[in-house]
């Protein structure tokens, strides 16, 4: 097996049009902390981008961050913190729940996933903060889409096309995004011994109010254990987080929990807990059990995710927790992945998205990891294909 390092985007080039030269496929990776996501690789080869790396643009004044795409997720977090900056769609760390070691997914790897966390209802995904991308397609050449400024695009937004690929359409070298401040302060409105629908109802009721509440999430008893080391055990835990100025937050939480008090007394988590707890959420921790027990991510509507989840444990043994306002369940089977219970039960329940999240080997090879689509769209992501990738040399099989 050959593996190229390239560290410079014209070294990427060269190991790409070698594949196309030699007609041979391509692994595309960088830390390889997302690599049990998606059917396993079916190549010899690979091109490691982990020696890819720096930051070639970073303007804070103009909210502006470039960065090649080997680059550690986490160097650039800390960085951005030391300016009081962040990603505003807090990108999720899949390396522990896949068994691995945390703060290794890269730059490249964040867009390629189109990573985001409990603040997505708010700031969207990383798809939403991309202003540009310098890339190689599986045709050999280099391309570049976008800038360096929030208005920068006329016609195709390619760089938007490469959030979601998973590195099957062309290998990012360089990614250009928006970052955004910091919030000063922030806190937890808990919500205890709320049934999977009362929770519903009232994460329904605080994003419709004038809360602004950055963040909503359910963890029924079963799982309200496993975050902030078991302080939360006892009671199914209802989270809605709230951020900004210090006065801005007290007068929120104050109002929110009037607003709230039919459905309880709430408790306050203040600001280390309550930003614990969401990287948590983020990195689904509640799941993080040294298994490879299958672990599947649902988006549907808030409204019926937890119909949905009341119907699948009718039929399988499943453990579940909500994010995104209940549009984000994160499910644990016991053993058998139940592929086509689930997908049947989404469908039945307004339709979304089933991706298989973790599993092993063996039954990603023999599972349809991601949610299948539509005719109409399964043609237009063909044809998007052929036009970057005609010879199917990257990542091929992986969706």
């Amino acid at each position: 097996m050959t593996t190229f390092t390239p560290t410079t985007a014209e070294e990427t080039l060269d190991a790409v049009r070698w594949a196309v030269s030699e007609e041979t496929p391509l692994e595309v990776l960088g830390h390889g902390s997302k690599r049990g996501i998606g059917r396993p690789a079916q190549t010899e080869h690979a091109i490691d981008l982990s020696q890819l790396t720096g930051v070639t643009l970073y303007e804070p004044e103009e909210l502006v961050l470039s960065v090649r795409a080997g680059t550690p997720l986490a160097e650039i977090e800390k960085l951005l913190e030391a300016h009081n900056q962040e990603f505003a769609f807090e990108p999720m760390d899949y390396a522990p729940l896949l068994g691995g070691e945390a703060g290794r997914g890269t730059i490249g790897g964040m867009l390629a996933a189109n990573l985001s966390g409990p603040r997505r209802i708010k700031a969207g995904a990383a798809r939403d903060h991309v202003l540009g991308v310098h890339a190689v397609s599986g045709r050999g050449e280099i391309f570049k889409s976008g800038g360096r400024v929030v208005k920068n695009v006329t016609g195709y937004d390619l760089s938007k096309a490469m959030a979601g690929s998973w590195g099957t359409l062309a290998v990012v070298t360089d990614v250009t995004f928006k970052v955004l401040p910091r919030s000063q302060t922030e806190a937890t409105l808990v919500l205890r011994g709320l049934t999977e629908e009362q929770a519903a109802d009232a994460m329904a009721v605080s994003m419709g109010s004038s809360g602004e509440v950055a963040a909503a999430a359910h963890l029924p008893e079963s799982v309200t254990g496993r975050v902030l080391s078991g302080a939360l055990r006892g009671r199914g835990s209802t989270l809605l987080r709230l951020e900004g100025f210090g006065p801005s937050v007290d007068y929120r939480f104050a109002r929110l929990a009037d607003l709230l008090a039919g459905f309880g007394a709430a408790e306050r988590l203040e600001a280390e807990d309550s930003r614990k707890l969401w990287r948590e959420m983020r990195d689904c921790t509640p799941f993080v059990d040294g298994t490879q027990r299958p672990v599947w991510r649902v988006s549907m509507a808030p409204s019926q995710g937890h119909r949905m989840v009341m119907a699948l444990r009718m039929q399988a043994a499943v453990d579940a927790f909500y994010d995104w306002q209940g549009g984000l369940i994160w499910l644990r089977m016991e053993a058998d992945p139940e592929a086509e219970t689930l997908r049947a039960l989404v469908a039945a329940h307004g339709g979304g998205h089933a991706t298989l999240a973790r599993a092993a080997p063996a039954i990603r090879a023999a599972t349809q990891v991601f949610q299948p689509q539509p005719p109409a769209l399964a043609a237009l992501s063909v044809r998007l294909k052929e036009q970057f990738d005609p010879h199917g040399l990257l990542n091929p099989g992986r969706m």
